[in-house]
């Protein structure tokens, strides 16, 4: 680059830099700083600095543990601990620059007009945090629920500020922005203690109807999983063209429905066999009339 476009973009630089103190009033803020600076006090500084450091890491071990002992759900931690962290060091920095001869009043006003700017250019980052905080206190679902939510599934890993990190059945991370997660429709399937299996099964019209529903039951009623209220439902639900549908639902507990499901599935097959009943499928009887 030529030496005289070097030296033009510096002076715009400088110029811009220089404009901007003068609008916000920041070198007048930290003008105090450079007053009557001695060894005394850059030692004293120093030592603050460090008591301040220190503190600071005590209490946030402080929180941790709280957190650790506490009964305060596993969701809200990250936040409680991002939270803590903020306002720790936040405070720790006024005590810093408030020692050093900076007035704090004029200093909040600075941070705040800069504060504005740095809003107004990192908008989406501001939708996911208020998403976050909007998960954080509606709580739809919290850490180890499983979920669908923006077309994705999985279990909840962990929510943070900014997103919510899920764990697919195959052990993939994902990671859903809280602006979406929040405006999104949420299912979530581990949220209740109880869930219902739900099952269809068909038979042929040869087999009778009360002979498939006691096979089913007896099936059922010898599973450990299944619950025996609320009550069991089979009943015949279709009559299609080559079978006959059994709608079955039988409740479990919320950590069993994929066991039951399963084994349902697998069992009353069996039963049908040992029981004679044909698990028919779609097929076509075609009867010949000879002529005359």
């Amino acid at each position: 680059m030529p030496e005289n476009v070097t030296e033009t973009l510096q002076e715009n630089v400088t110029g811009t830099l220089g404009e901007l103190a003068d609008q916000t009033g920041i070198a007048d803020v930290f003008a105090p700083i450079f007053q009557g600076f001695t060894l005394q006090k850059l030692l004293y500084i120093l030592v603050l600095i460090v008591v301040c450091v220190t503190v600071v890491k005590l209490l946030l071990r402080l929180v941790d543990r709280f957190l650790a002992r506490g009964k305060i759900d596993l969701s809200l931690h990250t936040f409680i601990r991002t939270i803590s962290k903020f306002v720790l060091w936040f405070l720790a920095i006024i005590i810093i620059v408030g020692a050093l001869g900076v007035q704090i009043t004029s200093l909040v006003a600075v941070l705040s007009v800069i504060g504005l700017a740095v809003s107004l250019a990192v908008q989406g980052a501001l939708s996911n945090l208020a998403g976050g905080v909007q998960v954080l206190t509606a709580k739809p679902f919290k850490v180890g629920d499983y979920i669908a939510a923006s077309g994705v599934e999985g279990k909840v890993q962990e929510i943070t500020l900014v997103h919510t990190k899920l764990v697919t059945v195959d052990n993939k991370l994902i990671f859903v922005p809280n602006s979406e997660m929040s405006a999104a429709k949420v299912t979530n399937y581990t949220a209740e203690p109880r869930r219902r299996v739900d099952l269809v099964f068909s038979t042929s019209y040869e087999d009778r109807a009360e002979q498939v529903i006691a096979c089913i039951k007896g099936v059922i009623a010898a599973h450990p999983r299944a619950l025996a209220e609320p009550e069991p439902f089979v009943r015949v639900s279709a009559y299609k063209e080559s079978c006959v549908d059994y709608t079955v639902r039988v409740w479990c507990e919320t950590e069993h429905y994929w066991d039951l499901y399963f084994d349902l599935l697998e069992q009353v097959k069996a039963a049908f066999d040992r029981d004679g009943i044909q698990m028919t499928y779609n097929h076509l009887n075609v009867h010949m009339i000879s002529g005359q």
